[in-house]
């Protein structure tokens, strides 16, 4: 008798394997980052650590979600490290999931216990389906680039804990994600502190200067400044140059 290929077999190790315990930063740390949305904090890391305008919320109205990254990432077409989170992820968690497939990664069943086990959202680097049901939840965000009505298979392989790529970034088990209506923050967990104290050093001039700007006062010299640096003229008496040939 012919057996299957031994390619096709799986096995423990990289791109099979779960990770239990990682280390997430300080509650009063995580739960401060709820002050701020998610442009704010994007603003504040140069902008480069924001997933794409693909991933959005397909839950208006839930509230806005911020918690360490419990990383998922699953085959194509397979969501059975997604389900076995549910045992990893601790309560408050947001579950970052790395699917990229043309299948749903979670439904309303997967969303309905994630909620009961405390998680407090997820994040689809692809696609979910049952939404009218996850929004009868009424409260549990859930990001993604889209949904379908094809359901996975429940096989593996998978991860759970390891670094992915949600959304063009790189999440790390235990890095706070900022998400709201805006979009999806990734904020690294050897960065988070730090950063948290900028934002509030800056929180009151910020507060500030959005009060005047709604009052009507502001002036644009800033831009002027830079036109003025860049060598703009007003275009008032001047001609183009004339190039060699012309």
């Amino acid at each position: 008798m012919v057996g299957k290929p031994k390619s096709a077999e799986m096995r423990a190790g990289p791109g099979f394997r779960v990770r239990e315990e990682i280390s997430r930063p300080p509650e009063d740390v995580v739960s401060a980052f709820a002050g701020f949305d998610s442009p704010e904090v994007s603003d504040f890391m140069n902008r480069l650590y924001t997933m794409s305008s693909e991933i959005q919320a397909l839950t208006p109205g839930s509230p806005s979600v911020v918690g360490p990254a419990c990383t998922v990432k699953v085959f194509p077409g397979d969501n059975l490290m997604v389900h076995k989170c549910l045992d990893v992820a601790k309560p408050g968690d947001v579950v970052v999931v790395d699917s990229k497939s043309s299948t749903a990664a979670l439904g309303d069943l997967i969303s309905t216990k994630a909620r009961h086990r405390g998680i407090a959202g997820f994040v689809v680097d692809g696609l979910i389906r049952d939404l009218p049901d996850i929004k009868g939840l009424g409260d549990f965000p859930v990001f993604a680039k889209g949904i379908t009505p094809i359901g996975p298979l429940h096989r593996g392989p998978g991860e759970i804990n390891y670094p992915i790529a949600a959304g063009g970034v790189v999440v790390e088990p235990g890095d706070i994600i900022v998400a709201d209506e805006n979009g999806v923050v990734v904020v690294p967990q050897g960065f988070c502190t730090e950063l948290l104290e900028q934002l509030k050093s800056r929180e009151a001039a910020s507060k500030a200067y959005s009060e005047a700007v709604a009052r009507g006062e502001f002036d644009n010299g800033w831009v002027d400044a830079i036109l003025e640096e860049g060598g703009v003229s007003d275009g008032v008496g001047a001609a183009d140059p004339v190039k060699p040939g012309n």
